[in-house]
């Protein structure tokens, strides 16, 4: 019989045969998470205490959200800082075809500090679309906050506070899961 690699020998099988088990690894359990969450907080403290406290956090619907309602909690307790909290919603299969909507009108960002946040960036697309919405009005400054940086961009988008940055490949999945789970995790 010639030799055959492993992944030949795998792929020959009939389809049912094959069963495959994705894991999931844990990168940052949910104290890792808070210790990244504190120390970003403080970042964003640092990078505008000059700026009179006008700051608006953007959180992206879903984890970026949540991951933000999280930062804000931290800075009412380490500042004066009194951050305004927004949500931004993004069909992230669709960005193009569907309007970014916000949960207050865009005319409220004018003029303020604005923290834009998500949970992991893959491909930079999410942040990008989220940024061309908020761009529709002069703002003081944009600061991009994610928990995870893939290093894996699409688009020419950089993170400004990062909680951990991960090289991985195109098929690995990095996910933030809150609740009982609560974790980063790779599968």
């Amino acid at each position: 019989m010639p030799n055959t690699s492993q992944a030949e020998r795998v792929s020959t099988l009939p389809q049912n045969d094959i069963v495959m088990e994705k894991t999931k690894t844990l990168l940052l359990n949910p104290t890792q998470i808070a210790q990244r969450i504190d120390r970003i907080a403080y970042q964003i403290y640092e990078d505008n205490a000059s700026n009179g406290g006008d700051v608006v956090m953007v959180g992206i619907h879903g984890n970026g959200y949540q991951l933000a309602e999280r930062l804000l909690e931290k800075l009412n307790a380490i500042c004066e800082l009194k951050p305004r909290l927004v949500r931004l919603r993004i069909d992230k299969n669709n960005p193009v075809g569907k309007e970014v909507e916000l949960s207050c009108p865009i005319d409220e960002l004018a003029g303020k500090s604005i923290v834009l946040v998500d949970d992991v960036l893959n491909s930079g697309k999410t942040l990008m679309y989220g940024l061309r919405a908020i761009l529709k009005v002069d703002t003081l400054k944009i600061r991009t906050v994610l928990l995870v940086d893939r290093d894996h961009r699409r688009y020419p988008i950089m993170a400004d506070f990062v909680g951990m940055t991960l090289s991985t490949t195109f098929q690995d999945h990095v996910s933030l899961e809150f609740g009982n789970d609560e974790g980063v995790y790779l599968s």
